[in-house]
């Protein structure tokens, strides 16, 4: 490079603002610290609760430290952890979806009947009902045409077509199926919502009594659909991977983090770009691998309480919930719509006026919370085997938007990941699993989870002003 162009670089750069100046590993230290007196906490609450709890229940139940109970641990909160994914992208635009849980519990009620009903939609939900079905998902078709959500338009018809062929039975086709339907519920919220104009709170009020009154018209008061005797629907939740696709899980999950850390950080290094210290990135990779190492030898230890039969390797929620996880820090992190969607979150006016289709990013989020649903509630069925009237419903919703708040994700929008999602969930698979074996009713497990919530919201409030009045 000449002269003359690295002059060119430096007055761009001096232009821009871009800021280029490498910390050193002390200098990041105290910049991390600084950051938190300024109330920019994060996870670090969730994270110090997690092991609080940990320490606790371990201290108090001998059961709860065994391999058999952490395994169950992972299982247990899976499909709210999921679920609560989704919402982190619906909190990042600072709106609320309160008809998650009910429409993945719709979802999940669509698949059992084409199980139980060998792919006779038409005989399982009768003709009337079965027209309004796929009237449902052409009008989400259109109106994601509308809003230029090509693929939620796309996997709405894809729903029409499964329904409609009557193909018979078959795990995969259900699994589609149930995400289908909860793709076309996306649709119709986002559109609502950010088309329309109407309240967030309000839609999803409405839709979370009407996406519960379509799970009792198609189980039936009392009823019960299950799915625990197809052995992949079973699998999902209760089954295990191999101990040669446990390490080959742990291969590719620590591989590919290190893989993509350590080559982001090399490159970001080779064009002066400002980039976090090597020690520091060598530290959290390093780290991810002792904790993934540590895991994956414990989980293919036989686990079994019965000597006759054994057990080993990492659940299949597992690799689900990592899928997911790196999906969507990928999206949020690396992706143009990702950064929308921040913008959105940040400040709506001023992303509108730099050119960001707000209402495409608002009407989106919903379609994509409402597709993370669906699998979550084909997790949670797959967990207890069935699906009843009361699917999504209860506690479902509350502990998954409590999931992302706990983990860290803002309620006021523009501040979380989808990492906060699965801290979060921990947490309240902890306190539910550590509550129950120490044989406390579930009154008690209610009250504590609903302080833990209060407590995380409240830690969200006051590090947004800590942070707000640092700004000034």
């Amino acid at each position: 490079m000449t002269q003359t162009s690295t002059a060119r670089q430096s007055a761009a750069i001096s232009d821009f603002g871009i800021d280029t100046t490498a910390m050193s590993t002390s200098e990041a230290v105290r910049d991390y610290f600084a950051r938190l007196r300024a109330g920019q906490l994060g996870s670090l609450p969730a994270l110090l609760g997690l092991v609080a709890l940990a320490v606790m229940f371990a201290a108090l139940s001998d059961v709860f430290l065994s391999l058999n109970n952490l395994a169950n641990l992972l299982a247990q909160g899976a499909g709210q952890t999921i679920i609560a994914m989704g919402i982190v992208f619906v909190l990042l635009v600072g709106e609320i979806d309160l008809s998650a849980g009910t429409a993945s519990g719709a979802a999940a009620a669509v698949l059992a009947m084409h199980f139980v009903e060998n792919g006779n939609l038409l005989g399982g939900m009768g003709s009337t009902v079965f027209v309004i079905f796929n009237a449902v998902l052409a009008l989400a078709a259109v109106l994601a045409v509308l809003l230029r959500i090509w693929a939620g338009a796309v996997i709405s018809v894809v729903g029409i077509v499964i329904a409609v062929s009557g193909l018979t039975a078959n795990p995969w086709i259900e699994i589609l199926l149930a995400l289908c339907v909860g793709t076309a519920i996306g649709c119709i919220t986002g559109f609502l919502v950010a088309r329309v104009g109407m309240p967030a709170f309000v839609v999803t009020l409405a839709l979370f009594l009407t996406w519960q009154g379509v799970i009792l018209q198609l189980i039936g008061e009392g009823g019960v659909l299950g799915i625990s005797t197809s052995p992949v629907l079973n699998a999902v939740a209760n089954g295990n991977l191999s101990v040669v696709g446990s390490w080959a899980l742990f291969v590719v999950a620590v591989g590919g983090f290190a893989a993509v850390t350590l080559g982001r950080h090399v490159r970001r290094l080779r064009r002066g770009l400002v980039t976090q210290p090597t020690p520091i990135v060598a530290l959290k990779v390093g780290s991810l691998a002792v904790i993934g190492l540590v895991t994956t030898i414990l989980l293919t230890v036989d686990r079994s309480p019965n000597p006759i039969v054994e057990i080993r390797g990492v659940p299949y929620v597992v690799p689900i919930v990592l899928a997911l996880l790196a999906a969507g820090m990928f999206v949020l992190n690396r992706t143009r719509y990702g950064r929308h969607i921040y913008a959105v979150g940040g400040n709506r006016e001023a992303a509108r006026r730099a050119g960001v289709d707000v209402t495409r990013i608002r009407a989106s989020v919903f379609v994509v919370c409402s597709s993370v649903a669906a699998l979550g509630g084909i997790v949670y069925s797959s967990k207890v085997g069935s699906v009843d009237p009361q699917a999504g419903g209860l506690n479902t919703l509350l502990f998954a938007v409590g999931a992302a708040v706990i983990g860290g994700t803002s309620l006021f929008g523009g501040r979380g990941r989808v990492s906060d999602a699965v801290i979060g969930g921990t947490v309240l698979a902890v306190v539910s699993n550590g509550l129950g074996l120490l044989k406390q009713p579930a009154a008690v497990v209610s009250i504590v989870t609903g302080l833990v919530l209060l407590l995380a919201a409240t830690v969200d409030a006051v590090s947004r002003r800590r942070a707000a009045a640092g700004s000034r």
